[in-house]
């Protein structure tokens, strides 16, 4: 493989060639993606980083152990249905409020006719109980929702102090109430949020500050399976269709006005006015205004940055600020973000996965309203450029107080099966490797994974992912699934080099989490922030609590926490290795 920067490892000759006509032929491989990289991929030894040796694995998958059950696969059906090559995610969240997190898996089967199956395909929801376990509650519940399901978006809608479920699907979504009592309600026809769109991604947060919590849905492409049909590759074999020849859909952004109903205002507030193909979303300030903004991760089209105005309505300022495309000016094929600190200014850096030959693009934040693509030098551009990557999250996993990285992987187009695949027949060809990345404390990453296992060395069609301390052991977890249907769940047991602490910011007037809140914690001379939210990775929901490793201070100097309406407080000190509740006004107002 050559020394040139990775986007250009993506062209040839006649220039860059659309996303989905990068046909993978299997007896080229080595020649598209490299005798660099495939030497990486399945060089004698094993997948690079990922050898497997005989020391304890740093991550477990206990999904099995723990009661986790996998979900159907998809591509049963044998048709090369289009949306079966892109799901799906999950939650980890405490939807009973007893302390513990609980498990939101989103399912879809659809039998040869084209019909749904509801009892292969309801999405299912397991209940943590206090061995650790988990338990199918699905049933009683009533949340399995049996649409072909997409994403998965937790908030409290409400303020009734649990956290309610919206379901994004391949047609109608769904939303469920939290009632108490691990009861829910399915109430999406008089929220009014009922659409029937290809929704993605989905998430909740309040963009105009009245204390209840707004919806944002990413919508991908018209597609209609009784008239597009599957494709063939170059060789003849039925492959997935790509987005190139279908037309993108404008996202929704909901209004909540109260009493569990929801106004579409798209329209007015400037989001209706340009079509996309959305995929991953985050919710961050992105120009620092104060004002809470919305990202989009696009497939092959510019991303959205759609930055709050003064008056409620949204302009789209990506590319000024350097988020629509890549480095070279390019658009990529967008799915996963990831948003956290690299490093250690206290901004918040964005970072995209993408398709394979495209590499991922870490958007380093340089200015209150500008963002420069570091992919290469940041060390994850060529580490990145033969995977096909879609969830992504920044996390401290030794607690020595810098965000390394976690990617998930699988492709949408076949390519010869690499060694050590099994994941059967139909998805063997697409089967890759997940990757962690470990970070030197300036943003520079080098890809790790010996000691990671299974996390690593088994190869598979993974999409979801998202963390969270499952065990309460004070490290996080991540829960991963597959377009194949699979389910793991992976507990840290890396080593730790430092401490920790968990931080939960709560209003008490809104009784819930408070979404879009920026902690900062001083400890040990570091300066480490994190921001309130549910939304995470690609179609997936995560614990409102943020995690800080800590590297080897003693104590935690202080705390501050600027509410999403602005006002500042700080708390603390305290000491290390525990969760802690902060509760806005119980805090020190300052400046």
């Amino acid at each position: 493989m050559t020394d040139l920067p990775p986007q250009d490892r993506a062209t040839n000759r006649r220039g860059p060639q659309p996303f989905w006509s990068r046909r993978i032929r299997s007896p080229r491989v080595a020649r598209l993606v490299g005798f660099a990289g495939l030497a990486r991929l399945v060089g004698s030894v094993g997948l690079a980083g990922c050898s497997g040796g005989t020391d304890p694995a740093w991550f477990t998958d206990v999904a099995a152990a723990y009661g986790l059950a996998d979900l159907a696969d998809r591509a049963e059906s044998s048709d090369y249905f289009m949306p079966e090559s892109i799901a799906a995610g999950c939650a980890l969240f405490d939807y009973d409020q007893d302390g513990d997190l609980d498990i939101y898996l989103v399912n879809g089967y659809r039998r040869p006719d084209g019909s749904l199956d509801p009892s292969m395909g309801a999405n299912r929801l397991y209940r943590q109980t206090a061995d650790g376990r988990f338990v199918d509650v699905t049933a009683e519940s009533g949340t399995g929702d049996p649409g072909y399901g997409m994403g998965v978006a937790v908030g409290d809608m409400d303020n009734d102090g649990d956290l309610d479920i919206y379901v994004s699907n391949y047609g109608a979504d769904k939303l469920y109430r939290n009632d108490g009592g691990g009861v829910f309600t399915d109430v999406t026809r008089q929220s009014g949020l009922e659409g029937s769109s290809w929704s993605a991604s989905a998430g909740f947060f309040d963009y105009d500050n009245d204390g209840l919590l707004d919806l944002f849905v990413t919508h991908y492409v018209v597609y209609d399976s009784r008239i597009h049909d599957s494709v063939t590759d170059d060789v003849g074999l039925p492959e997935y269709r790509g987005p190139e020849t279908l037309a993108g859909v404008p996202d929704t952004l909901y209004h909540n006005l109260g009493g569990g109903v929801f106004e579409d205002v798209s329209s007015q507030a400037g989001i209706a006015d340009k079509p996309g193909k959305g995929l991953g979303l985050a919710f961050t300030d992105l120009n620092g205004d104060g004002r809470p903004d919305i990202y989009v991760a696009n497939d092959r089209e510019a991303n959205f940055a759609w930055i709050q105005q003064a008056d409620g309505t949204f302009v789209d300022e990506a590319l000024r600020m350097g988020l629509a495309f890549n480095v070279y000016g390019r658009p990529e094929a967008s799915m996963g973000i990831a948003l956290g600190d690299c490093d250690g200014d206290q901004d918040l850096d964005l970072l995209v996965t993408h398709f394979v030959q495209e590499s991922h693009t870490l958007y380093r934040r340089t200015g209150p309203a500008f963002y420069e693509d570091v992919s290469s030098s940041s060390g994850l551009g060529a580490a990145t450029v033969d995977y096909t990557g879609w969830g992504a999250a920044f996390s401290d996993l030794d607690h020595d107080g810098d965000l390394d990285l976690l990617t998930v992987s699988g492709r949408v187009l076949r390519t010869l099966t690499l060694p050590g695949a099994d994941v059967g027949e139909h998805w063997n060809p697409y089967a890759e490797p997940n990757q962690v990345f470990a970070n030197d404390g300036a943003g520079h990453f080098s890809e790790v994974g010996d000691e990671y296992g299974t996390f690593c060395s088994e190869l598979g069609v993974a999409r979801g992912l998202v963390a969270g301390d499952v065990d309460g052991d004070g490290d996080l977890d991540f829960l991963v699934t597959g377009g194949d249907g699979a389910v793991k769940l992976y507990r840290n047991d890396v080593p730790k080099r430092g401490h920790w602490l968990t931080i939960r910011a709560r209003d008490p007037e809104l009784r819930r989490d408070a979404v879009g809140a920026r902690v900062l914690v001083r400890a040990g001379g570091r300066r480490l922030v994190r921001e309130v939210t549910h939304t995470a990775s690609y179609l997936c929901s995560m614990d409102a609590s943020v995690h800080f490793g800590l590297g080897d201070a003693a104590r935690v100097d202080e705390v501050r926490v600027r509410w999403p309406d602005g006002v500042l407080e700080a708390f603390g000190p305290f000491p290390v290795d525990q969760p802690v509740e902060l509760v806005k006004g119980t805090g020190t107002a300052t400046r």
